[in-house]
């Protein structure tokens, strides 16, 4: 398996990360919560896309459940 795409909260917007992960990427976001540095992997298997932060793995059937995911967590460039 080759290294995941590695990217800061903010760094790409929602349809650049959606691409990528449609593309097969597996993309980890460097983000920031209470304080605390964390690091969420996303990833797309053909029919859902998950999010797995370091607390609970998000599934999302389609991709307009993912874009909202991305935009409420921040993860994209709004």
């Amino acid at each position: 398996m080759s290294e995941p795409l590695t990217v800061s909260a903010g760094e790409l917007d929602i349809e650049e990360l959606l691409e990528a992960l449609e593309s097969g990427e597996r993309i980890v976001v460097r983000t920031e919560f209470l304080g605390s540095k964390h690091e969420v992997t996303l990833r797309y298997d053909g029919s859902i896309f998950y999010c797995d932060t370091p607390t609970r793995l998000h599934r999302h059937e389609d991709r307009d459940e993912m874009r909202t995911c991305l935009k409420n967590q921040g993860y994209a460039a709004q």
